[in-house]
């Protein structure tokens, strides 16, 4: 809540700060602002009276007539403006890309991490934070990972296709592949440079699919290395038989 009274503490403990504070109008003739202290109450308290809240921060300006209606109607519309964020997808890596082998753990993980925006609603400032919170990895073949917390990892190249990571998929035809990331995010919001809140909803971005092409490997004896034999079966510009 938005304390119009400027009460940092008890019912007799105005904050200086907000009493001596001034919120000139924002444009030419607009209406000028309110200062007011911060304050939340535990979500355990039921039907919380203004002593349950302990004040977070402030003071601050707070540009409408009755502080109360612009909260509740920016809390109203939060969940669409969050989804209107132009929020980073990041991409699906994979190892070994862009070749892979048939039979063989295939590392997938995802890039994306915390952003933040600055926005201004109903005339307020607000800040949001979009975190990435499941993952849905769709490999191309039919079968998918999630929605599941695990983000993945780069492995080194010696691990790949022999470590099976908590994110790896094994491939059990040849082919091309179109494999895609699914990201969900939470978010919160703080109008003001007030408490977070959470927002009741998720903002879910595919990537752009990336093409996994699948290989298989064939075994041979040999009598000579390619460089006694550049004939050799398996040698570079030699085909298989």
């Amino acid at each position: 809540m938005a304390d119009v009274h400027c009460r940092s503490g008890g019912t007799d403990t105005p904050d200086r700060g907000c009493l001596t504070m001034e919120c000139p109008a924002k444009t030419p003739g607009g209406e000028e602002g309110t200062p007011v202290i911060w304050r939340q109450a535990p979500k355990s308290i039921t039907n919380p009276t203004w002593t349950d809240y302990p004040a977070v921060s402030g003071p601050t300006c707070l540009y409408d007539p009755e502080p109360e209606n612009v909260l509740a109607n920016i809390a109203a519309r939060i969940l669409n403006d969050f989804r209107q964020l132009p929020v980073n997808p990041g991409s699906l890596e994979a190892q070994p890309f862009p070749h892979t082998l048939k039979g063989g753990p295939t590392n997938f993980y995802a890039t994306t991490g915390e952003q933040g925006f600055d926005i201004t609603i109903l005339g307020q400032t607000v800040h949001l934070t979009a975190t990435p919170a499941n993952y849905t990895y769709t490999f191309g073949d039919g079968t998918t990972l999630g929605p599941t917390p695990a983000a993945g990892y780069s492995i080194p190249e010696t691990e790949w296709l022999n470590n099976e990571t908590r994110t790896s998929h094994t491939y059990t035809d040849t082919g091309n592949y179109q494999a895609t990331l699914t990201t969900s995010f939470t978010g919160t919001y703080s109008v003001n440079n007030g408490p977070p809140l959470p927002i009741n909803g998720t903002l879910d971005i595919t990537t752009p699919a990336k093409t996994i092409h699948v290989w298989k490997t064939e075994k041979a004896l040999v009598a000579d290395t390619c460089q006694e034999n550049p004939n050799s079966w398996g040698c570079p510009g030699t085909a298989l038989q």
